[in-house]
């Protein structure tokens, strides 16, 4: 299980040295890569180092255990330790995520339910700012399409942090959100008091760091310029800010207005132009190694739920992970964290019985 770790080791290694050169500071984005990476096998380097000395611990506890029945006391104490210090070690082996560092974009669209679907959409946008505000991290609203009553048609948010670590990034926690949402509440438009299921979706792409990721011609977009319009069509612009821009090479349209100027648009749809074509290109790969992201969903059909928020109950629950607690008015205040673990640890579980069965 262990034969990788001596060339991890050796890794750090090389990553301490190369980070000791201030030739590799010119370069910032480069610079990043290597923290990055350094700070991951950091982990690695520490829990290996603590899984050797509690086996050497464990060793010398048995042999003096022969003389003086004192130290047999310790033996299932270190046994135990040893056994949690290996199960770290192995979780900290399992291939990561190479986006996991990454920052995201989110976009959360209205499905099945009309107005009730665009209203929850707005309350998973509060839960998911106040999320990253309990992680320090920053949110950025892009674009937004206003209901008539309030919710959301469309938004979509850029999520930031400045994690060290790629196990602390946005992505590592919010590529799990990607997928149907289900909602089962009485709405506020709802005068019988009968409760409605309605569905919002959400997707979740990986930001690129820099554009020169995401290899872009000029001659492969067109790009379309319109006046910017609110809820029901009605213009709120006088101008043409709003941003139309195609890739035909791949058919992704991405449309921004919610600024006043034409060029802080444009330079926001490219990020998010940037963004899908990444997830794009992943989910390629991925489709040939067999090893897609289950999380990410296309679809707005209520079938395709990953999770349901209970309101007359309290209740949340993952359809994907079994989890299922009733504190839905905390969760839906950003206390996310208990969901989202639960998705961590299912992934890791599930990639420790697929590197189980390859062994």
């Amino acid at each position: 299980m262990f034969e990788s770790v001596a060339v991890l080791l050796a890794e750090h290694d090389d990553l301490q040295q190369q980070l000791a050169d201030p030739a590799l500071h010119a370069d910032a984005g480069r610079a990043k890569r290597v923290n990055l990476r350094y700070a991951e096998l950091n982990q690695i380097v520490a829990a290996h180092t603590s899984w050797v000395q509690l086996g050497d611990d464990l060793e010398a506890a048995r042999e003096l255990a022969r003389e003086d029945e004192a130290f047999a006391e310790e033996v299932p104490e270190l046994e135990e330790q040893l056994r949690l210090a290996q199960e770290k070690l192995r979780r900290l082996l399992i291939p990561r995520d190479p986006d996991d560092g990454r920052d995201v974009i989110m976009e959360i669209k209205g499905g099945e339910g009309g107005a009730e679907s665009a209203l929850f959409a707005a309350d998973l946008l509060r839960m998911y700012v106040h999320y990253a505000e309990s992680k320090g991290w920053k949110t950025e609203l892009l674009e937004r399409t206003e209901s008539d009553l309030g919710g959301y048609k469309d938004v979509q948010v850029a999520i930031k942090s400045n994690a060290s670590e790629p196990s602390q990034g946005v992505w590592a926690h919010l590529k799990y959100e990607g997928g149907v949402h289900r909602v089962q509440r009485v709405p506020a438009t709802e005068s019988q008091g009968r409760i409605h299921t309605s569905t919002t979706g959400v997707l979740v792409f990986p930001e690129v760091d820099e554009p020169e990721e995401v290899a872009i011609s000029q001659n492969d977009l067109k790009i379309d310029v319109f006046r910017s319009s609110g809820p029901g069509g009605q213009s709120v612009n006088t101008t043409d800010s709003a941003v139309r821009i195609t890739h035909l090479p791949t058919g992704i349209v991405v449309s921004m207005q919610n600024e006043k100027s034409q060029l802080q648009n444009r330079e926001a749809a490219m990020r998010v132009l940037r963004a899908r074509i990444l997830a794009k290109q992943q989910e390629e790969l991925d489709a040939v190694a067999s090893d897609a992201r289950k999380s990410q969903i296309r679809g707005m059909d209520r079938s395709e739920r990953i999770r349901t928020y209970n309101f007359p109950e309290n209740r949340i629950a993952d359809h994907r992970t079994g989890y299922k607690s009733y504190d839905l008015d905390r969760v839906m205040d950003g206390a996310i964290d208990a969901v989202i673990d639960s998705c961590i640890r299912a992934d890791e579980d599930a990639r420790l019985a697929q590197i189980g069965d390859s062994e």
